[in-house]
């Protein structure tokens, strides 16, 4: 992982929020929600809460009186999510979740939705996880599939390839979608201390009302923008064009719909 894969600043929380919530993440936030209610938690901690998608969706499902802690390594994204949902359940919190700033055993359940691609060491961020868990407690998080299951991650990353033959941004498969080896996820999970362990591969469709929209989302929302404007700054908005033209040509110039793959992961402490 290079550094600017971890920056999510500028303008990105706010076209991250617009088009790849929508466009990704909603319907696994939904899912995470609906796992940890039946769960019934009197305190959740959130890990990597980004713009706050599965915040929301878990202050929709839980009960009035759990508590629940958000968090996120980059301030830009606690200070976005914060003004999207108001709710005195819920405490923001800037903190690094591979040094969670919580006593050991203060959570009935941890989450975090596609945060843990973005550790740089995954064992450490497990552990801690398990840290401040009670026993007991529930640990559920998802990872995206390889690339090639997740249809316009994959198309606009071939398409930049073609506007930088030279030095193609891999942001997309190298992080997002560069941690999707099951056995390796158990193993890690293993070796942080967690026994019981279940790994789901979850299925949805992506739906755009155009092929632009799932190109601003990747090409402006996420890091990849970081690495086309490292390469040339002035080619970003020809570089959304290109991604765009190619979801067209492989979707249709209308609404388009996609294939999207996760892995759900659930460990118990």
């Amino acid at each position: 992982m290079v550094a600017t894969d971890k920056v999510f600043a500028g303008s990105i929380p706010e076209i991250y929020d617009r088009f790849l919530v929508p466009l990704i993440f909603e319907p696994y936030a939904i899912d995470l929600a609906a796992m940890l209610s039946k769960a019934a938690p009197e305190k959740v901690l959130e890990v990597a809460a980004g713009t706050g998608v599965l915040t929301r969706a878990l202050a929709a499902r839980l009960s009035a009186t759990t508590r629940l802690v958000a968090t996120d390594l980059n301030p830009p994204m606690v200070a976005y999510a914060k003004t999207r949902l108001a709710d005195d359940r819920i405490e923001w919190k800037q903190a690094d979740g591979l040094a969670l700033p919580f006593e050991d055993g203060s959570f009935d359940a941890v989450a975090c939705q596609f945060g843990v691609m973005f550790f740089p060491d995954k064992v450490q961020g497990y552990r801690e996880a398990r840290r401040v868990l009670k026993p007991g407690g529930r640990y559920i998080f998802n990872v995206w599939d390889r690339i090639s299951e997740n249809e316009f991650a994959d198309v606009v990353t071939q398409a930049l390839a073609e506007i930088f033959p030279d030095d193609p941004p891999r942001f997309l498969a190298r992080t997002p979608h560069g941690y999707h080896d099951a056995d390796k996820v158990r193993a890690e999970l293993g070796a942080a201390g967690f026994t019981d362990v279940s790994v789901d591969a979850v299925d949805h469709r992506s739906k755009a009302g155009s092929p632009r929209d799932p190109a601003i989302a990747y090409c402006q929302g996420t890091p990849l923008r970081n690495e086309i404007e490292t390469r040339d700054a002035s080619r970003l908005i020809e570089a959304t064009d290109r991604a765009a033209e190619a979801v067209a040509q492989r979707f249709g110039r209308d609404a388009v719909d996609g294939r999207i793959r996760a892995l759900v992961i659930t460990a118990i402490r």
